[in-house]
């Protein structure tokens, strides 16, 4: 069985999270777009959701310990530093949530407990 960890979070996203959720939200939607959503996200409240539901919504594949990104995020989670909640977009579209930005975060989390509550923004 994997070992449980308290995670500790920031209150809300680094400034520097937005940027990257801008680049990769400017690769699916038009630039003028993303730039509302990233308004959006600023203004968006922190919620809560456990880190096996935001895998299924997206629909996405769980990076293993070896990539370097995860790593360090699991070096943190280790050494109690706070990390920074996830920001997400819903795809009503296409039926899932886009993760803007914090994948690898999510990752380093899932790899410790999959029930595990990660603070996010979303919209």
């Amino acid at each position: 069985m994997k070992p449980k960890k308290d995670i500790k979070w920031l209150k809300k996203p680094e400034t520097h999270n937005y940027p990257a959720a801008y680049s990769y939200l400017c690769l699916i939607y038009k630039e003028p777009v993303v730039g509302k959503m990233v308004d959006e996200l600023k203004a968006a409240s922190v919620l809560r959701f456990k880190a096996k539901d935001i895998f299924r919504a997206a629909n996405v594949s769980l990076l293993g310990v070896s990539n370097s990104h995860v790593e360090k995020d699991r070096k943190k989670i280790k050494k109690n530093s706070s990390i920074s909640p996830i920001l997400l977009v819903r795809d009503s579209q296409n039926g899932k949530v886009i993760i803007a930005d914090g994948y690898h975060r999510l990752c380093a989390i899932y790899s410790f407990d999959e029930d595990a509550v990660i603070l996010c923004k979303i919209i």
